[in-house]
């Protein structure tokens, strides 16, 4: 049951995500790719330990709609990239509970 949870979590981001997109295009804002020097420090902040919504709040509340919409995206980014492991590591731990329970 988790894993389809899990799953159904990681298309709702996809979801939001193409929102996301949808509110750049019809606004004629550029997505950032990562090049981007502020994609670049997005980037570094993800990887902050111990990271909380105040290291991204500057960027999330930004009066610009276009540095808000893709901070957004880029955390978007992040998270549905861990929850893609997670389904991976739970996929992995079923396997090998149904494999125990087989011997």
């Amino acid at each position: 049951m988790e894993i389809v949870l899990t799953n159904v979590a990681r298309a709702s981001l996809e979801e939001l995500l193409a929102d996301y997109r949808d509110f750049l295009r019809t606004r004629d804002l550029a997505e950032w790719d990562k090049t981007h020097p502020h994609a670049r420090r997005l980037s570094e902040l993800v990887r902050t330990p111990g990271a909380t919504y105040e290291n991204f709040r500057k960027a999330v509340e930004h009066p610009d709609p276009a540095i808000a919409a893709n901070a957004i995206i880029g955390l978007i980014k992040v998270t549905s990239y861990l929850l893609d492991r997670q389904i991976r590591h739970l996929e992995q731990a079923f396997v090998k509970e149904a494999a125990s329970a087989n011997e």
